[in-house]
């Protein structure tokens, strides 16, 4: 029943949170509910509850983080907050998260400032070439769409490869401050 609860949340919200026990660590229901989030192209918040009874150091935050990180590879740029429900500890911070999630996914870049921001950036490290044909990417644009979509348009689309996909994905967020929301991209002939 529970499951069937976070399946239909999940399909009627925009921004998840997905509350993660901190003495259990990142479990393997937490990674369903995480690809199901995914899946359905939901702005994504991670909260880590019950942080005030694990013991800490210095390191303690920076390793959990990491843990999750490797978990909810390939996925990348999610939030991640360490509050305590029960002492109302950084509590406002997740929902001002969780409203900053919502506005980067409505967020809406110009063609012009795409192109100029990322084709020096293609040219510098272009697609990889296959079969002795070079890929160039000529222009890319935003789809009117709910949440970020991009679309490249290049000679070859069928040739660029997974890996230089979430590249282009990793430079989008790092130029366009899109953390926490889904981001999608496609290729297509020019």
């Amino acid at each position: 029943y529970s499951n069937m609860r976070s399946i239909r949340s999940i399909e009627h919200c925009d921004v998840c949170f997905l509350l993660i026990d901190a003495e259990q660590g990142f479990e393997t229901q937490d990674l369903n509910v995480f690809h199901l989030a995914e899946k359905n192209n939901k702005g994504l918040v991670i909260l880590v509850n019950k942080w005030d009874l694990v013991e800490k150091d210095a390191q303690s935050v920076k390793q959990f983080t990491q843990r999750i990180e490797e978990k909810i590879a390939p996925s990348m740029d999610i939030p991640i907050l360490f509050v305590s429900a029960l002492k109302k500890q950084r509590l406002l911070k997740a929902l001002e998260e969780g409203i900053a999630v919502h506005q980067r996914r409505k967020t809406r870049i110009s063609t012009s400032k795409l192109n100029q921001e990322l084709l020096p950036l293609i040219e510098a490290y272009p697609p990889p070439s296959v079969k002795g044909k070079y890929i160039k990417i000529k222009y890319i644009t935003q789809l009117p769409t709910r949440y970020p979509q991009f679309v490249f348009f290049a000679n070859l689309p069928q040739y660029v490869n997974d890996p230089y996909k979430r590249y282009l994905e990793r430079q989008l967020r790092k130029r366009f401050d899109l953390k926490g929301s889904p981001v999608q991209i496609y290729i297509r002939k020019k």
